[in-house]
């Protein structure tokens, strides 16, 4: 079968990943995924960062060796885990999705959990929150949630995801940056520096190509910066922005990856940290009720940033059903689900969804070939980890801005004018990207809209799941002061 041909609708393949049926090719989807994996592939390298720099209550390091072993155990079990679980999802979710470990949730278990227990502890609530989220789709309730959100405030969800994949991008290249004032443009109020440089052209060329709907824009436009970069640094030395402790000593330098041709290509990968795991030993670390509510926290995290993510992919790729459903949603959610409990028992945290796949839907991915694709390319990359590091981010993360211009325009699905919707639906597009996080904006539009309804004596229009997701959403955000009164924080 021609790669860029379309597939035909007899064969076994096209039939069971709707190739034909969602106006794709082969090629288009192989396309899709490489962009996704460039994209994303920055996980492969900052997680380890993360998770194996930082020591547990006893002082040890993930796998109980130095911390230079630690990292390259997690680089190891970061790249195996996610190549797995996205080609399981691409094979059994059929979906345009690639899953990883997730970041939000490795800072919370490297900083926040693992001070108190082991890190044998630590990602054994990560695995039990993985089986009762996968209990929960199992059980259908993960399902019926989605179907009780009210249309609007999906789409709200699906703005408010590229409105914060647009801030990831602009952040991760330097653009955006915290400072006084809360947030900064640039260095010192102005663009400085070649890394930045390349951002800029980067962006220029990927919205040409968009706009003249060039095939293969966003992949075009990050091999062009790629292959920019690595001639300005083996010109200019730019350098990298922090050094090895994490401090910023260059404000110019690259952010994550400097682009220059590595000393050695490939890399013996070490799975010593796999399957280290005490699935109850959190709870004689820091008592039950604290144990409960950290899983129960873990937990609504990865319920609603995947749901919202997958529905915000499909929504853009135009491959929702006739009834407004996300095909194989059950599928897509259970191999999530368990994503969680494999990232847990491989030692890099939980794994979840990644909303940089809409770079490669942005592309043009459109079935789960495509994660496939993004799957073995991780897959390849725990042998060739070297090369990932080509590839800086302010070369990828263009494509995030682009792909944020793509979802805004849903906005145009909500009617404002009624502000019943209206209020929520900005609070959920506002707060992800103000927050830096996806839970938040969701949390923050169903309270709002549960309240507002109840207020004006509609409180019968909301559905009862609604208002039983609103509640663990009030406890969600009042965690803190649940744990000091409880006296377990």
């Amino acid at each position: 079968m021609a790669v860029d041909a379309p597939a035909s609708a007899t064969t076994s393949w096209d039939r069971w990943f709707h190739l034909s049926a969602r106006g794709s090719t082969n090629g288009r989807e192989i396309r899709g995924g490489l962009v996704t994996f460039f994209t994303m592939a920055y996980i492969v390298i900052l997680n380890p960062l993360i998770i194996g720099t930082a020591k547990d209550e006893t002082g040890a390091f993930i796998g109980g060796s130095n911390v230079v072993t630690s990292i390259a155990q997690v680089t190891a079990a970061t790249a195996l885990c996610a190549g797995l679980i996205t080609i399981a999802m691409g094979v059994f979710g059929r979906f345009p999705v690639a899953l990883a470990a997730g970041l939000g949730i490795n800072g919370v278990v490297a900083f926040a959990l693992a001070p108190q227990m082991t890190w044998a502890d630590a990602m054994g609530l990560i695995v039990l929150e993985g089986i009762l989220i996968s209990i929960l789709v199992v059980t259908g309730f993960r399902t019926a949630v989605f179907h009780a959100v009210p249309e609007q405030l999906k789409y709200a969800i699906g703005v408010g995801i590229g409105l914060f994949i647009t801030i990831i991008g602009f952040v991760d290249a330097g653009i955006t940056r915290t400072g006084v004032p809360l947030i900064t443009f640039g260095t010192n109020g102005a663009l400085r520096g070649w890394p930045a440089f390349v951002f800029v052209f980067g962006l220029l060329l990927t919205a040409i190509l968009v706009a003249k709907k060039v095939r293969g824009a966003i992949l075009i436009g990050i091999v062009a910066s790629t292959v920019l970069s690595v001639i300005i640094e083996a010109i200019a030395k730019v350098g990298p922005q922090t050094g090895p402790d994490g401090k910023i000593v260059n404000p110019n330098g690259w952010s994550l990856n400097v682009p220059k041709w590595p000393s050695s290509i490939a890399a013996t990968p070490d799975f010593g940290a796999i399957g280290h795991v005490s699935l109850f030993g959190g709870f004689s670390a820091i008592g039950f009720v604290a144990a409960a509510l950290a899983v129960f926290s873990l937990m609504l995290s990865d319920f609603f940033d995947t749901m919202g993510t997958v529905f915000g992919l499909a929504n853009e790729g135009e491959i929702l059903n006739e009834d407004g459903t996300v095909p194989h949603f059950e599928a897509i959610l259970l191999v999530d689900s368990l994503a969680a409990v494999a990232g847990g028992v491989a030692n890099t945290s939980s794994n979840t969804s990644y909303i940089e796949s809409a770079s490669g839907v942005g592309e043009g991915a459109r079935t789960g070939i495509a994660s496939i694709a993004t799957g073995a390319l991780f897959l390849v990359a725990m042998f060739f980890s070297p090369l990932v590091t080509i590839v800086p981010h302010e070369a990828a993360t263009p494509a995030l801005v682009i792909v944020g211009f793509l979802m805004m325009t849903q906005i145009r699905h909500i009617d404002f004018t009624d502000y019943e919707i209206g209020i929520p639906a900005f609070l959920t597009m506002v707060l992800m990207p103000f927050t830096y996080s996806i839970t938040n904006g969701i949390g923050a539009g169903f309270i709002t809209y549960v309240l507002i309804k109840a207020f004006n004596g509609k409180a019968r229009e909301v559905p009862a799941l609604l208002w039983v997701v609103s509640v663990a959403f009030v406890i969600y955000f009042a965690y803190d002061p649940i744990t000091q009164v409880l006296g377990v924080g």
